[in-house]
């Protein structure tokens, strides 16, 4: 069985996170992997997974920031914001400036209110909006705040008939949908616009330099027995503070008892001596509380 740890992925198009979550439990042959932030089917890049343990970590990572390159086109709505989807309407966009293309665009950066994708896994009612789209039913899902720190128009493309294709870069916090933004550039434009390719260039700290295809996990498990890439400490450095424990609030920790405070605000890891990750604490009412156990006593 293989170790508790992070696994970084490039994730393939046309497999969902959970067929590579399928995959690569049988490769480390264990049932305990998770991942860290779903990608579409139609996406591509990185996907962070969790085994053993380390699944608890996964919570961390979901609220990383994320960074994309994406291209949206212009002049075509579909049901799902995306290429998957039915095609809704269609309306040339050759007419469109350059600058009124980056200017709507560049609308959609900063801190804004976003009504997700109808076809998302936000549940309503206790049901994906996703399942009651494709049940024929009509959905409202409300705005979020969510935090656009960069997007950047990096090419204009009309080489595909009436319909205009924008390169982008996104830089964004974790509950954005690349496909929103494609459907209200293209709204804001008044021609419509799906996504129609992305890719996922990084999760908080995990980069694709670091990702690894799924080829290369099975050569990884064949050649060595095992698949994990960062362990728990390693992989906890990336996205939080780091604090030293002493022998003593070693086991202290380990029991899931507090720690008297480090004045380090947000959670952080607290390492063994040993350099093993014991716990992920964080500070209220006076003391270091566990958030959660990784190394119990």
């Amino acid at each position: 069985m293989d170790a508790d740890g992070l696994i970084v992925v490039d994730k393939p198009a046309g497999m969902t996170s959970h067929d590579v979550v399928a995959r690569v439990r049988r490769l480390a042959r264990t049932r305990r992997v998770g991942h860290g932030g779903t990608l579409d089917p139609m996406a591509t890049g990185v996907l962070v997974l969790g085994v053993g343990r380390a699944t608890r970590l996964l919570t961390y990572v979901i609220g990383a920031d994320k960074s994309y390159t994406a291209t949206v086109r212009l002049g075509q709505a579909t049901v799902t914001d995306d290429a998957e989807g039915e095609m809704t309407a269609e309306t040339p966009a050759g007419h469109l400036t350059d600058a009124a293309v980056r200017a709507a665009f560049a609308e959609l950066t900063g801190e804004i209110d976003q009504v997700p994708s109808a076809v998302s896994a936000i549940k309503i009612d206790g049901q994906r909006a996703y399942k009651r789209v494709r049940e024929g039913e009509s959905v409202e899902l409300a705005a979020r705040r969510v935090r656009i720190a960069r997007l950047t128009v990096l090419a204009i493309r009309r080489d595909a008939g009436p319909v205009v294709e924008v390169d982008i870069e996104v830089d964004c916090s974790s509950g954005t949908y690349i496909r929103a933004i494609a459907r209200d550039a293209g709204a804001a434009l008044g021609v419509g616009g799906h996504l129609s390719a992305l890719r996922r260039t990084a999760v908080g700290g995990f980069t694709l330099a670091e990702a690894a295809t799924l080829a290369d996990l099975a050569e990884r498990a064949e050649r060595t027995g095992a698949v994990v890439a960062l362990a728990p400490a390693e992989a906890a450095r990336r996205f939080l503070p780091v604090r030293q424990a002493e022998p003593a609030e070693e086991r202290v920790l380990g029991h899931g008892g507090p720690l008297t405070p480090a004045g380090i605000p947000g959670p952080y890891a607290v390492l063994g001596a040993d350099g093993r990750l014991i716990a992920i604490v964080s500070e209220r009412d006076g003391k270091a509380r566990p958030e959660i156990v990784l190394a119990p006593a």
